[in-house]
């Protein structure tokens, strides 16, 4: 099947590891035109992840930014677009739950920390973007949630919850916007996944009490993500799809 990847040019952040770098390699095998892989700490991890495009024949780089930061969005978006002269696809994805704690006990700078991730960087790297894709004449953004947006989260995770909840709103909301300037704006809501990213925050027992409660008896692959996203940011395959939120749990939610 072909995506019509060819010639475009994708960011995918947070691509060092788990759900961002399954995704990144699924861009590569579609044979996209060049492949912008952001990292926050984990510098080895997109590099890594840019030499495996490479040896598909995809012009790839890692790019460095910590998203939390306000203004680091624009830089990072501006880096691209000096490197590979466009941009066409924007892949959302660099995020945490930062710090378990129950909502009582929560600080403002750790609201601040989680928000910030979750969050405000969304918005800023869609405000830095919108430009590039209108300059390409259209495109596509996918913002990855979590089932927590949609069941308020659990172990203490309300305040990533919420973040996530504000920034599916905040997706149906940009769809709306943009959708006379032929930019698509949807939402992958992953659920369980064996991914690093429960590995300090979660144990291997919760891990498995989350699993008794998937109706598909176990965690996803990361590529059983990637495909999802994709999926949407293909024009020719979902290019009547906007202000959607595709989830990816197992069965653990349903309409």
């Amino acid at each position: 099947m072909d995506f019509g990847f060819s010639g475009k040019v994708v960011i995918v952040t947070g691509a060092s590891s788990g759900l961002g770098r399954a995704i990144a390699d699924g861009f590569a095998a579609e044979g996209v035109g060049a492949l912008a892989l952001h990292y926050h700490a984990d510098r080895r991890g997109a590099e890594a992840a840019a030499a495996s495009a490479q040896r598909l024949g995809v012009t790839a780089a890692a790019f460095g930014a910590d998203l939390s930061v306000s203004g680091e969005s624009e830089h990072l978006v501006g880096a691209v677009q000096e490197a590979f002269g466009r941009l066409d696809v924007l892949v959302n994805n660099a995020g945490a739950m930062v710090q378990r704690s129950p909502v009582a006990d929560a600080s403002d700078e750790l609201f601040d920390k989680i928000t910030a991730l979750n969050y405000r960087s969304v918005f800023e790297m869609c405000r830095a973007a919108i430009p590039r894709l209108k300059a390409s004449g259209g495109g596509a953004i996918v913002n990855i949630s979590s089932s927590a947006a949609r069941n308020g989260g659990a172990g203490h995770s309300v305040l990533y919850a919420g973040a996530k909840g504000a920034l599916s709103t905040f997706s149906r909301g940009l769809a709306a916007e943009l959708a006379r300037e032929n930019i698509r704006v949807n939402v992958v809501g992953p659920g369980l996944f064996d991914t690093p990213f429960h590995a300090e925050m979660t144990s291997r027992e919760q891990l498995a009490r989350i699993e008794t409660t998937i109706p598909m008896g176990r965690a996803g692959r990361p590529e059983e993500c990637a495909g999802p996203v994709l999926f949407l940011s293909s024009d020719r395959l979902a290019g009547y799809i906007t202000g959607q939120s595709l989830e990816v749990n197992g069965g653990r939610l349903m309409p």
